[in-house]
Parts: structure tokens; sequence; C-alpha cells
């Protein structure tokens, strides 16, 4: 029994020594394996893999052309407009721009630009030049070309109150000056022209009493000033849509994008037709948020035909007064013995209307046999008739039918409070010199402020919207050259600057302080604007 334990004792450790030997090599195999592979893998990482397909770009797949092709047709008579308003600073009320054109402005120059050139207030001290002068409001919408010639279509509060008008095309940074032919603040309206030697794309305007809520519809324009040519698709959402403008404005909804600067802009149907002018947006801050309006097409060409003939629109009236909420109202129709129809509130006095012996309280029916159910049903077709002319109004008084013609009258001699902006004023005529006021450098102040040694022109004033403004002058400016002509003294430059002609290339090389005692040499140029520009 003792032997035996003896030789299984020796035969465990020898079958330990073997297996400790054993688990040895195997971890010697196994790291020379490891390091083998492991190089080969990491020598074979940036070779080429012989075995895979390269990509091809496929061939292009037209998936649909419908609104590409409407876009094409369309786009090159969508312009992109700035205007420029001059107001003195500080001001309110008529002198300021409207709430809503500060809707559509881009970055807009204030008081507090002057900042921004670091020299100004060095210059100020001098020249005692107060920050109380005149200042520039920019901003900017669309608008469509409907004639060769250069008529453009927009909104009235894209150019209200506006002292310079530019318009641009998409794709080039050419600005022509337009004028304005006629605005409409009833309907928010302007007709604006430009030119510019040929003739120019034109958008066709379609019938928008066609246009069917859910029809598809593009709006075109120029959102936020800066994303030039900008196109959204949408849906047509509600049509003759009031309460959210003015009492002639009845609005086509869609929920294509519109943003501030797609003011102006068209809305344009499947066939490449403009039913709408895009006009506003109803937001809770200020971009899209899917409740865009436009004016219907048939009211903008009816507009457009009265601004291209007169400079402004005329508008028929009978001197009644109503509110469509309550003036048809069923329960009161109903007891006033009247099917349908709008009941007057007001009969203005000495009034057609009221020569005709409509009282407040009746309820008007129909307008030349045409039934009225509506506001619109009754003002729309007395206002678009001729001063002068005849129209035959059906009313119920006492729950009995009543008829009457009355004579249509200047809507603005019966209600002169409501009458709208007469035929826009004409611009003035630039300042002298560009829009720049100048002084010899031979003055006592010139010599203060450290001039004395330079030979030139000083600019101690721009004036807002001018030329010199356009082109980057600023006060403290020293004119050397015109078209590399030394200019010594203000008449020296008047002369030069006489032999210009319109549409000139004109290059000023001036002297601007950066400094205390340096300046820089800038160079400004620009094409010499007409003089009623």
């Amino acid at each position: 029994m003792g032997m035996q334990i003896r030789e299984f004792a020796a035969w465990a450790r020898n079958r330990k020594v073997m297996a400790t030997f054993l688990m040895t090599v195997t971890l010697a195999i196994g790291i020379l394996v490891g390091t083998v592979i492991s190089g080969r893998v990491g020598a074979s990482h940036p070779t080429a893999a012989v075995d895979a397909t390269p990509l091809v770009i496929p061939d292009p797949v037209q998936l649909s052309s419908a609104f590409a092709s409407i876009v094409s047709k369309v786009q090159p008579a969508v312009v992109n407009i700035s205007t420029t308003q001059v107001i003195e600073r500080g001001s309110q009320g008529r002198g300021a721009p409207s709430q809503r054109n500060r809707d559509e402005m881009g970055p807009q120059q204030g008081p507090g630009d002057d900042q921004q050139q670091p020299f100004q207030d060095f210059f100020n001290r001098f020249f005692d030049f107060p920050q109380q002068g005149p200042t520039a409001e920019r901003s900017l919408g669309s608008g469509v070309i409907v004639d060769k010639k250069g008529f453009i279509l927009t909104n009235n509060h894209v150019v209200d109150q506006a002292t310079k008008i530019q318009v641009a095309f998409d794709g080039d940074t050419t600005l022509y000056t337009a004028k304005v032919i006629g605005t409409d603040e009833e309907t928010d309206l302007a007709v604006i022209k430009i030119d510019v030697g040929h003739d120019l794309p034109v958008a066709k305007l379609g019938n928008s009493d066609a246009v069917q809520v859910g029809d598809w519809a593009l709006a075109i324009g120029n959102p936020f000033g800066f994303l030039q040519g900008s196109v959204t698709a949408g849906i047509i959402s509600a049509k003759d849509r009031g309460n959210v403008g003015q009492q002639f404005q009845r609005f086509i909804q869609t929920d294509a994008a519109i943003n501030p600067g797609n003011s102006g802009g068209p809305l344009v149907n499947m066939a490449g037709q403009v039913i709408g002018i895009n006009t506003a947006i109803i937001t809770g801050g200020r971009g899209n948020e899917g409740v865009g309006f436009s004016l219907p097409s048939n009211t903008a060409i009816g507009v457009y035909n009265q601004l291209i003939a007169n400079g402004k629109v005329t508008r028929g009236s009978i001197g009644v007064s109503f509110t469509e909420t309550q003036g048809n109202n069923p329960i009161v129709l109903k007891e006033l013995g009247a099917p349908y129809g709008i009941v007057l509130q007001r009969v203005e006095p000495g009034s057609p209307a009221e020569k005709a012996g409509l009282q407040s309280g009746d309820v008007v029916t129909s307008v030349n046999g045409k039934p009225v159910h509506t506001g619109n049903d009754l003002v729309n077709p007395i206002a678009s008739t001729p001063i002068g002319n005849s129209v035959r109004v059906t009313y119920v008084r006492d729950k009995k039918e009543r008829e009457a013609t009355l004579t249509v009258a200047d809507r603005t001699k019966i209600f002169p409070d409501r009458g709208g902006n007469e035929a826009a004023s004409e611009s003035g005529p630039t300042p002298a010199e560009f829009g720049l006021r100048l002084e010899d450098l031979g003055t006592d102040r010139a010599r203060r402020a450290g001039y004395e040694n330079m030979k030139g022109v000083l600019v101690t004033e721009v004036d807002p919207a001018s030329f010199a403004e356009d082109i980057g002058f600023t006060r403290g400016d020293v004119i050397t050259e015109v078209n590399h002509a030394a200019v010594g003294s203000v008449s020296e430059y008047r002369r030069v600057i006489s032999g210009l002609k319109q549409g000139q290339d004109v290059l000023f090389k001036v002297q601007r302080r950066t400094g205390s005692d340096q300046f820089d040499t800038v160079y400004l140029a620009g094409a010499v604007p007409a003089a009623e520009q």
C-alpha cells in the first residue's frame, strides 16, 4: 500500500511538470502567431480593395417638372425692391416708417450707425455737427413685372413714404431707380416703373375667380431681403378672406411660406399665372406660420388699370355704412322681413342714398339685380361703377320690398376721412454735388481738425439716401481726384462733375482718416444717376 502511494505521487509530479511544459509551449506559440498576424494585418491596411466596385453618379431622374417649369417661366419677372426713407432723428408718427414697413426691413441704418466709423466723434468735435440731422431707414420687398416697358406691381407698404426706390433682378447686382406711378392704400397696392432700355420679362396675370380651395400655389419673392428668388409651395387654404385688412381687402389665404420681404411678390397657380399679390401674414413672431394672404389678381388688375391711367384709384359710393357681422344676422333679417341682405346702420347726409330716400335700418337685398349676401356684394359693384353712372338698389323696409335708382358719387367726397392717398408725390431732385456737403480745406476749422497739409475738398455732410451715401462716402472724407482729375477746391470739384453725364462711371479718390494723424487712400465709384433721382 505504501508503495502504491509513492508511485501515484511520482506520477502526479511527472504530470504536473508535463502540464507546465505544455502550457509554456502553447503560450509561446500563441504570442508568435499573434505577432505575425498583427503585423500582416497592419501591413495590409493601406492596400487598395481590388474587389470593390466604384460608385457612379446616376443619370438625372425627373420625378416631377411641373413646379420647375412654372418657376422658370415666372421667376425672371419677379424683382427685389429696396427703398430708402429719409426721416428726422427721433421723429414719430407720419415721419417715421409704419410698423408694417418695419416688418420688411433688412439691416437698418439708424442714429447709432455712425459709431461704426471710429473717428466720427473726433470730426464732430471740430465741426460742431450734432447727431440731430436726418437719417435713412431702409426696407425691402418684392414686386412682379406686368408690362415689358417696366411697370411693376407691388405693395403700397413696400414703397410708402420712400425717398428712393431701387429695383434689382435675381442674380444681377445692377440697381435700377424706380418712380411711383400710383398707390392705393385701400388695397395696399402700388405701381412703380423702371427704365432699362429694353423689353423686360413679364408675368401673366390669371383670373383669381377660378381659384379653388385646395389648389396648388407657388409663392415667389425675396424673403428677409437677401434670399433672392426664393420659391415656396402650398395650397389655397381659403378664398374671400375678410376681417384681415381694410374694407377693400378680400384675400386669398395660402399656406405657401410667406415671410417679411415677400410682400409684393406673386402667388402663382399651376398654369404659371399670377393669381395674387402676396401682402400679409398672421404670425406670433416675424416668420411664416402657414397663414399668408394675397390680394386676388382680379382686384390687382382693376387697381393697376386705374393707377396707370390716373395715378390714383377712384371708387364710387352711395353714402351708406354698415357692419357686416351685425348687418347680416339671420335673426335680425327675419324680424325685418328680409330673406337675406345687409342692414344699413347709417346714411350720410346729402349722399345719393339719402336723396333716393334710403334710411338707416333698411335692408339692401340686391344691387343691379344681383343678390346681396355679404358686404362685398354691396360695396364692390358700387365702388367699380364710374362716377356719375347709376345703380339700381332693391331694399326692404317695414317688411316691404322697395327699389331705388341712385347716381354714384366719388367716395372720397362722401367720406373724406377714408379717401386714401392722392397720387404719390415725386421724389425731389438729388441734392447738389451728389448729396455731398463740401468745404475747402483752407478754413480755420479744417486746419484745427488736422487737414492743413492736405489738398482736396472736405466732405462735411453726406445726405441720407443720396448717390454719395450709396457708394460709401462718410463725413470727414477728403476728395482729391474725380476721374483722375485733381480737385483742390469746391469750385474745381463742381467744374469737374458738371461735365459728367447720366450713366457715366465716376471714380473718386478719397483720403479717409483712420487715426488722429493717419489717412488711408480709398476709391469710391458708381454710375452717375439721373438728375431727378
